[in-house]
């Protein structure tokens, strides 16, 4: 998987830094772009088709993809949907020689950031590429966050699912007791520990938690 966010090479960890990847047949034009790219620090690789881009081992890093629209065999355009298909999430910016009105509407409604006529404006591309990497770097950190939760809800003994689920209904330790016919001591014991366990700083923190595994919807409260 892909991912975006412009930041100066001196103020990262090279295994960090936003990848910028080219698809493009032209080889001087995968130069021109190299060169851009990097002279404002950001790394760049470069490929001649989508299939030396796909077989490409791509680290979880802020990326995004500059396309060539008209390339041999799979146009850019048929490729940004199979991206999609296969749940490929890298932000795509499109380029072409031979763009047209109704090419470049295809290309932004199936979620393109930019469409770019050749010659384009070195800045333009640039500008275009920093939002598409601080974009793609605030899906990974999503992304990345969701998992935390996701690993913490299932370090959760069954038990503490059971507390957790009433505890965002709202209920308070003596009712939750009552209703696991267990101790008040206990059930304390047990919401301590899915606080901990799942790092929420207070209930409306853990429903936000519960909300973002769709986890909530299973325990709507009764009527």
């Amino acid at each position: 998987m892909l991912s975006a966010q412009h930041h100066p090479a001196s103020t990262m960890q090279q295994d960090d830094m936003p990848i910028v990847y080219v698809v493009d047949d032209e080889k001087p034009m995968q130069e021109a772009l190299s060169s851009l790219l990097r002279s404002v620090g950001l790394t760049v690789k470069a490929f001649g088709s989508v299939h030396d881009f796909l077989i490409f081992p791509r680290p979880a890093v802020p990326s995004c993809l500059i396309l060539d629209v008209r390339l041999p065999g799979e146009s850019g355009l048929a490729f940004q949907h199979d991206m999609a298909r296969s749940g490929l999430r890298i932000p795509v910016l499109f380029m072409t020689g031979h763009g047209d009105i109704e090419m470049s509407v295809k290309a932004m409604r199936a979620g393109a950031l930019n469409f770019f006529p050749k010659p384009f404006r070195d800045q333009d591309m640039l500008d275009a590429v920093t939002e598409a990497l601080e974009r793609d770097g605030k899906r990974l950190e999503a992304e990345q966050s969701l998992a935390a939760v996701r690993l913490a809800y299932e370090s959760l003994s069954p038990r503490e699912r059971q507390v957790m689920e009433f505890v965002i209904r709202g209920l308070m330790n003596k009712q939750i007791a009552a209703q696991m016919s267990l101790s008040e001591v206990t059930i304390k014991v047990h919401r301590g520990q899915v606080m901990k366990k799942m790092e929420a700083r207070s209930v409306p923190d853990l429903v936000r938690k519960a909300e973002a595994l769709a986890v909530a919807a299973q325990w709507a409260p009764e009527s």
